[in-house]
């Protein structure tokens, strides 16, 4: 059996068990996925480790916090400070990002045309550091980054130290949407166990794109909103599947089928 699951918090309608699970018997493969809701990840590390998993995925709020209880981290974590993917192997802990990827290949598969000359970047926690990574890494030509913890938006900033990103508290935000090509929610706002929109729905307009990363629930009042004033906008279903099949794919050193995992996700979400 290969055993594998999540760590986070809050984390009890994930959807990521049904998801790893339905492919690993496409592959012909006895796969478990389990759910491990917890207050910090330390035990639950531990416990799974000594248990023979293959590994765990990390979501909110240890994708930084996990860091510190890990052997090894590969270039992409390292460069973005967050791991959402952990490998045990050859008695070593390797981190991994997979989040990155997601975001990429979601953006390239529904945005392809979109302009980048500047985007403006809600959240600056683990989701948000792939979030900046991804778009610094497809040539952005200016990010902001708002977070109301200065500290943690400054730290990502001074981490990725690229030049193109800045950052700015939440109250300069109709400055920055006004002027902006495009607008990526990597906070957990939206999300069923934090409810609302990120940011006044007054300030969204026709020229913006927006990205959702939240796919829980699958329309959420920020997709709406924008939706309503006539942006393009994204939610987060196609960056979940996207980043499950790299994660699977560290897990079982299987080639999973991506547009399965994408029909698969969309059934669960009906």
């Amino acid at each position: 059996m290969t055993r594998c699951g999540l760590i986070g918090t809050g984390i009890g309608a994930s959807l990521s068990p049904a998801l790893h699970e339905a492919e690993g018997r496409h592959q012909g493969l006895d796969l478990s996925y389990t759910l491990h809701d917890v207050d910090t990840p330390d035990a639950a590390l531990d416990d799974a480790e000594r248990a023979g998993y293959a590994g765990l995925n990390i979501t909110h709020p240890f994708k930084q916090q996990v860091i510190k209880l890990l052997d090894h981290l590969s270039p992409e974590a390292r460069a973005i400070g967050a791991v959402n993917t952990v490998v045990f192997r050859d008695g070593r802990r390797h981190g991994h990002n997979t989040d990155a990827y997601g975001f990429t290949a979601s953006f390239r598969a529904n945005l392809p045309d979109a302009a980048n000359g500047h985007v403006v970047q809600l959240g600056a926690g683990g989701a948000g550091a792939a979030c900046a990574y991804a778009q610094l890494s497809m040539g952005v030509d200016r990010l902001t980054v708002v977070d109301p913890d200065a500290r943690r938006r400054e730290s990502l900033a001074a981490h990725l130290d690229d030049t193109r990103i800045m950052t700015a508290a939440p109250e300069r935000l109709p400055y920055l949407i006004a002027g902006a090509d495009g607008l990526v929610n990597a906070s957990p706002v939206g999300m069923h166990a934090h409810p609302g929109i990120p940011l006044p729905a007054e300030l969204l307009h026709r020229g913006l794109w927006v990205v959702d990363i939240v796919y829980m629930p699958v329309e959420t009042e920020l997709l709406r909103a924008a939706r309503a004033v006539g942006a393009r906008a994204v939610g987060g279903t196609a960056m979940c599947a996207y980043q499950a099949a790299a994660a699977f794919q560290w897990f079982t050193g299987r080639i999973p089928d991506i547009a399965r995992m994408l029909r698969h996700l969309d059934e669960l979400l009906v």
